[in-house]
C-alpha cells in the first residue's frame, strides 16, 4: 500500500507537463509499453529530454522498461498507477457513495470488458 511519501514524490513526478504526458501515452499503449524512439515522438519531446523525464517516473515508480533486443521498453507501472488512484480516494465518500460513483462509473466504463456491467 503506498504510504503519502510515495504519493507525494509520485504527484511531483506527475506535476511537469511532459511526463504527465508521457505516463498517460504508456497508460494507453497498454502493457506491451513503447520503445523509447516511439514515446519521444508521440509526446513531442526529444530522446535526452525523455530519458530526463523517463528517468524521474521511474523513481517515483510510475514507469517501468525492459530491454527487447536494441530497444528499451517503457510501460505503465500500473499496480503503482493504481495504489496512486487508491490512496486518492481511500475514505472519499464518507458514507456518501454519490461522491465517488462518477469516479467508479469512469475507470468500470473503460477497465470492463464489453459486455459486463459493474457490480453494485
Amino acid at each position: 500500500m503506498i504510504d503519502e511519501r510515495q504519493a507525494v514524490a509520485a504527484f511531483a513526478a506527475l506535476g511537469q507537463e511532459h511526463r504527465l504526458r508521457i505516463v498517460r501515452q504508456l497508460v494507453t499503449a497498454g502493457p506491451d509499453g513503447m520503445a523509447a524512439g516511439m514515446l519521444a515522438e508521440a509526446v513531442g519531446v526529444s530522446g535526452t529530454n525523455l530519458s530526463f523525464h523517463l528517468k524521474e517516473l521511474s523513481h517515483a515508480g510510475l514507469v517501468t522498461s525492459r530491454r527487447e533486443g536494441r530497444s528499451i521498453i517503457y510501460s505503465a507501472a500500473y499496480p503503482d498507477l493504481s495504489e496512486l488512484i487508491q490512496f486518492l480516494m481511500r475514505d472519499c465518500c464518507q458514507g456518501r457513495p454519490e461522491v465517488c460513483a462518477p469516479a467508479v462509473a469512469a475507470l468500470a466504463a473503460c477497465c470492463l470488458p464489453t459486455g459486463d456491467t459493474p457490480h453494485a
